[in-house]
């Protein structure tokens, strides 16, 4: 859950109405968080209500979430990528990389057991100009 505080202040606008402004107008507002970087602290954040027992299994979450269990489990297996790759996912959500970085791609990504060849397969989707089925081709091509 991302907080922002704010200084507020009313002041009198036309005919004595209040009008709410912010105490800082020139502080940039953050932008738009990104699909990718949202379902991974929802995968996170499912995976801790199981583990607590607060609920019983992804079955559960996916009927409380009115989701398929098929998506549920599209979503839970993001926790399968490593863990480097999951914190720049999440500490970097407005880095234009990030951005580029589709869910299908990291899908793609988390079906590799190996967290050195997901490493490495990363660092291709961060370094390609299009990351359209980057990580797919790759796999085509047998690299």
């Amino acid at each position: 859950m991302i907080q922002s505080e704010h200084s507020i202040r009313f002041t009198h606008g036309n005919r004595g109405k209040r009008q709410l402004r912010s105490a800082r107008p020139s502080q940039k507002t953050p932008g738009r968080i990104p699909r990718v970087t949202k379902l991974m602290a929802l995968a996170i954040r499912l995976d801790q209500l199981i583990r607590d027992g607060v609920v019983a299994d992804q079955a559960q979450l996916a009927r409380l979430g009115y989701v398929s269990r098929a998506r549920l489990t599209q979503i839970m297996n993001l926790l399968q990528l490593a863990p480097d790759i999951q914190e720049a996912i999440l500490c970097n959500p407005t880095s234009s990389v990030v951005r580029r970085i589709s869910e299908h791609d990291l899908r793609a990504l988390a079906c590799e057991p190996n967290w050195t060849v997901q490493r490495s397969h990363w660092d291709r989707l961060l370094h390609c100009d299009s990351s359209a089925n980057a990580y797919g081709k790759s796999i085509e091509k047998g690299q």
